[in-house]
């Protein structure tokens, strides 16, 4: 059972970045998955999930600017982040509804000119 994400990096303010979860089988199909992130000194926020049938749900500050997207054959959940803001800078972490959360290792952004 694994969630591995990456994809994160050093990006200008505007700019873009698009995060991967790989999953193992068992923790993907038909599974709710999203993504959380925590920046530094603050409470971790659920930023975007996405159902096992593809309904998704993206918290204010990311609507418009996010899109969340699962590739069932590869077992993969995606990120696209667009106009970049510097309050954007977070570890980005995906997780699994498995009866509970499960977690993966998380992936540092960082939006700094």
């Amino acid at each position: 059972v694994q969630l591995q994400a990456s994809g994160g990096g050093l990006v200008q303010p505007g700019g873009s970045l698009r995060l991967s979860c790989a999953a193992s089988g068992r923790i993907f199909s038909g599974k709710t998955m999203g993504w959380y992130r925590q920046a530094p000194g603050k409470q971790r926020e659920l930023v975007a999930r996405i159902t096992g049938g593809g309904a998704t749900y993206y918290a204010d500050s990311a609507k418009g600017r996010f899109t969340i997207s699962r590739d069932n054959a590869k077992r993969t959940l995606y990120l696209r982040m667009n106009s970049l803001k510097p309050e954007d800078t977070a570890v980005y972490s995906c997780y699994a509804w498995i009866g509970y959360e499960y977690w993966g290792q998380g992936t540092l952004v960082t939006v700094s000119s």
